[in-house]
């Protein structure tokens, strides 16, 4: 990319910024200063699909991170209204795929061989085209076959000069942000510096197919022990950082439910288990896929089991058997043990509907500031929890829109109001849980998030009582071999008693003694001035030389206490 082709690009999304929060600033800040904010609410939403449509439009042309900006746009239902998020929602769809023969020299450059010697077989016309890459299938060479024990594969190959699209368009993506960290009612709440600089972390481990393929590995290993989940083996002869080559697995798109249901498989068991398998990946395994889209998840079905009746008896087919099947790790989150145990208690007081714990555990995520008067708050979950608590999304639908919107109105103020930010550690986090739960609403209708919820956090609750027990357990063996090893200590000190070898040194006790004597000389003197000028002060009207005489003998004691301590360390030295 030539440095003409930088700027102009850089000013593109510089130039679109700007413009958009001018807008914001004039319509938010500036109409309703003046009385004019029916104005502002008024055109709202049309402006907003307008932005939606203009960034759409911005990342189709420009491609690189400007479409994840986008994707993880569209991924927000918790904070963006539906006309954004729908909007953006098909953006990935719209990435044209790179021309063949620009993959083909940039594969072959990075493998140091013609694909012909590579690959018994590479096909032209990619099976997926991303922002950063694009997948081809393949079929491995005999040689290449043999040592790995896989035949067919397929193979991601980076854009050419994404590296330099990425380093583009971060360096605006980072101007950006320091705009909006002079934006109060944005940097209040999110500090977003620190979100691009996550984002940025994130995107450049995502053109690194070196790491894509650890994680891939490591995904595998926290299910290994687990059936219904399996991820696609490396062929690490073949993968560097621009050219990654993975088992062939793919099977039923997840949401497709049409190929689901002839496949013999509930789309509901399907939500259920994927719904499981997400928190397992949150809670257990601190170790999430933060990109899990209908196109990075296979429902992969396997050969049913036979049961006969008997010896010579007919074969009856059990149900058919399944397992979901990850790929695309380029795009994971960590979750430190600390984050977990906030969400851990978040879980738990969702599933309990007890809203105060709720805000604790907010508190201890980070989501909410220490310092928040949280009564509203609260009095607004109880209502929430009262209202809507247990319903899923199919029930959702039927309640009177009217109440919907005035609740959804007064929480939202409710939420407005309070210190919210949103730390950087959670942004891959959320894009994750927001896709999880759009997909399994996709999947059943029915789908109640509580129900998933409540079972886990029954798990989880089993297993805080089984940390506190063992924690009991090891504090219990500590006090039991002390209690052990006692009598042996009493019975080496009385020998030492009897042979007349038993010593102490009490030198220090003395000192310390010395010391609190002298502290409670002091406080009787304290006492004793108090005493004495109070009682001067009462004897003053009526006996005024008594009186006198007494408010003037109170600075003996006052002297004594302010000066004893230092001349006693005067005369220790």
């Amino acid at each position: 990319m030539s440095e003409h082709a930088r700027r102009a690009r850089s000013r593109r999304i510089l130039t679109f910024a700007a413009r958009r929060l001018i807008g914001l600033w004039w319509f938010e800040l500036a109409l309703p200063k003046v009385g004019l904010a029916a104005v502002a609410e008024r055109t709202r939403e049309r402006r907003v699909r307008r932005i939606a449509e203009d960034f759409r439009t911005l990342a189709v042309e420009l491609g690189g991170l400007m479409i994840k900006v986008g994707q993880f746009l569209s991924s927000r239902l918790d904070v963006l209204p539906p006309e954004i998020t729908s909007e953006l929602e098909g953006l990935q769809d719209e990435v044209p795929p790179v021309p063949f023969p620009a993959i083909r020299e940039l594969a072959e450059a990075e493998l140091g061989a013609r694909l012909g010697q590579v690959f018994d077989r590479f096909d032209e016309v990619p099976v997926a085209a991303a922002s950063l890459g694009q997948v081809h299938r393949a079929r491995l060479s005999d040689g290449d076959a043999a040592a790995t024990g896989l035949r067919d594969v397929v193979v991601k190959v980076q854009r050419p000069g994404i590296d330099e699209i990425v380093a583009v368009d971060l360096a605006a993506l980072r101007r950006v942000a320091g705009w909006l960290r002079r934006v109060r009612v944005v940097s209040d709440r999110v500090d977003a510096p620190a979100l691009v600089e996550e984002f940025a972390q994130t995107s450049l481990e995502e053109i690194d197919y070196l790491h894509e393929a650890a994680s891939a590995e490591r995904f595998a290993e926290s299910f290994a022990d687990d059936a219904r989940v399996y991820a696609p083996a490396v062929v690490w002869e073949r993968t560097t950082r621009r050219v990654l080559t993975l088992e062939d697995v793919t099977a039923i798109k997840i949401n497709d439910t049409v190929a689901l249901v002839a496949a013999g498989i509930a789309p509901a068991d399907v939500a259920r288990v994927f719904a499981e398998i997400m928190f397992d990946q949150v809670f257990t395994h601190g170790f999430v896929h933060a990109d899990p889209h209908p196109g990075n998840i296979f429902v992969t079905p396997l050969p049913s089991l036979q049961d006969r009746g008997g010896p010579g008896g007919p074969a009856v087919a059990a149900s058919p058997a399944w397992r979901l099947t990850f790929v695309d790790f380029g795009m994971m989150a960590e979750v430190p043990s600390e984050l977990r145990g906030g969400l851990r208690a978040l879980v738990i007081a969702v599933a309990a509907r007890d809203g105060r714990a709720m805000i604790e555990a907010a508190r201890e995520i980070g989501v909410l500031m220490p310092s928040a008067a949280t009564g509203e708050l609260e009095r607004a979950l109880a209502q929430l929890f009262e209202r809507f608590g247990g319903m899923g999304f199919a029930q959702l639908k039927d309640v009177d829109p009217k109440e919907f919107r005035e609740f959804g109105n007064e929480f939202g103020d409710v939420m407005r109001s309070l210190p919210f930010q949103l730390p950087e550690r959670l942004l891959l986090l959320i894009r994750s849980m927001a896709l999880t739960s759009g997909m399994c609403s996709g999947l059943d209708p029915e789908f109640n998030v509580w129900d998933a919820v409540e079972p886990y956090a029954a798990r989880l609750l089993d297993e805080e009582r089984g940390d506190f027990a063992r924690d009991l357990a090891a504090e219990a063996m500590t006090s039991a071999g002390l209690l052990w090893r006692m009598p042996q200590r009493l019975d080496a000190l009385i020998t030492k008693a009897d042979q007349g070898r038993l010593s102490f040194d009490t030198s220090r006790l003395e000192r310390r003694l010395d010391r609190l004597e002298g502290v409670a000389r002091r406080v009787v003197s304290a006492v004793l001035f108090t005493a004495l000028l109070i009682g001067g002060a009462v004897l003053v009207a009526p006996n005024p030389v008594l009186g006198t005489t007494l408010m003037i003998a109170s600075a003996l004691p006052l002297l004594h206490a302010l000066f004893a301590g230092v001349v006693g360390r005067r005369g220790r030295r």
